[in-house]
């Protein structure tokens, strides 16, 4: 699991927590829909982000008899689950509460402590979020491509989840704020309800589309196309290897590939090469005094080629791993 998920992590657990203290305060202070919404918003990130944090940890178990390949895949189902907890939590309860403010407005008070609650707010979310941000796209750079292209196609479900609520979060202070400011002015507590069902609904959104990408990777999804290109070039360009009749590859967790292809060898390679390194021909030739011992030979030199093409594999394997760090399961099957 990458580090800078587990910072991504903790650092958004800490910061919501006391964001969410923070907002609940301003809530009892003003009255305000935004804000309750807000609160409401930090504490359903807190939650969402433990259940990340469990999933961190559970995915790190080493594999045993009854999960032999490990935990790797159980990151997505805890990401998932945070992802449900955000629609029916964040936004489901967030919508209610905003439908019940504007059918009933009731005045706001102390508004300017509502504004100071969500700067404080703004200043730490927005502290979190740059760590997520930064965290990701030292993963993005790792396999070679885009901060934006690995948020779509990469395989850190933990990383992403904290970059979607923490980007939520800081553009949800904001919708706040733009709910009470457009209360204050107009003297209408419509505005902050209306503020506050953006807020829901933008939760929605980003459950959503968590949910959509922590499906994809359970079902099982294909790793950046950067990523499955590099590892194929480096079987076709080796010089044992005469064909591929299927390369796949497939995330398996934050942080690993699994990988499988049919092989067709070129036995004439192999063959030449554990040739010069086990025989002196000339030697070998001069030996050979009677049928037999052309017999022993041959039987020896095809048991050689087998231990020989094992080792091509093994070397293949590593060069996989060499060049994707991330390419820990690799399956190569002699066609």
């Amino acid at each position: 699991m990458a580090g800078g998920s587990k910072t991504a992590v903790y650092t958004a657990i800490a910061a919501n927590s006391i964001v969410m203290v923070a907002k609940f305060v301003g809530f009892g202070l003003t009255g305000s829909g935004s804000m309750f919404s807000e609160g409401v918003h930090s504490l359903a990130d807190v939650g969402n982000q433990t259940l990340l944090a469990v999933g961190l940890k559970r995915a790190e178990l080493p594999a045993d008899e009854q999960h032999p390949f490990g935990y790797r895949r159980e990151a997505p189902i805890w990401a998932l689950i945070s992802a449900v907890g955000i629609f029916f939590l964040g936004c489901g309860f967030t919508v209610y509460h905003s439908v019940h403010a504007f059918l009933h407005p009731e005045p706001m008070v102390s508004p300017n402590t509502a504004f100071a609650v969500l700067a404080f707010a703004f200043v730490v979310e927005g502290g979190a979020l740059a760590i997520a941000v930064r965290a990701l796209r030292k993963e993005a750079a790792k396999d070679g491509i885009t901060l934006a292209a690995y948020i779509r196609e990469g395989d850190d479900p933990m990383g992403t989840a904290v970059l979607a609520e923490d980007s939520a979060a800081v553009f949800g202070v904001l919708l706040a704020m733009a709910g009470i400011g457009m209360a204050q002015l107009t003297g209408d507590p419509r505005w902050d309800a209306a503020g506050s069902l953006l807020i829901g609904l933008l939760l929605g959104g980003i459950a959503i589309y968590l949910i959509k990408m922590n499906r994809s990777l359970l079902i099982g999804k294909a790793p950046p196309k950067q990523v499955h290109d590099r590892l194929k070039q480096v079987l076709a360009d080796d010089p044992v290897v005469e064909s591929l009749s299927t390369f796949k590859t497939v995330v398996f967790g934050s942080d690993a590939v699994r990988l499988s292809a049919e092989v067709e060898f070129h036995g004439e390679a192999i063959a030449a090469r554990h040739l010069a390194a086990a025989y002196d021909l000339e030697q070998t030739w001069a030996s050979l005094e009677k049928a037999e011992d052309l017999e022993d030979l041959l039987l020896k030199f095809g048991d050689g080629v087998v231990e020989a093409l094992g080792d091509e594999v093994d070397r293949l394997e590593q060069a996989l791993r060499e060049a994707d760090p991330d390419a820990r399961l690799v399956d190569l099957e002699v066609n």
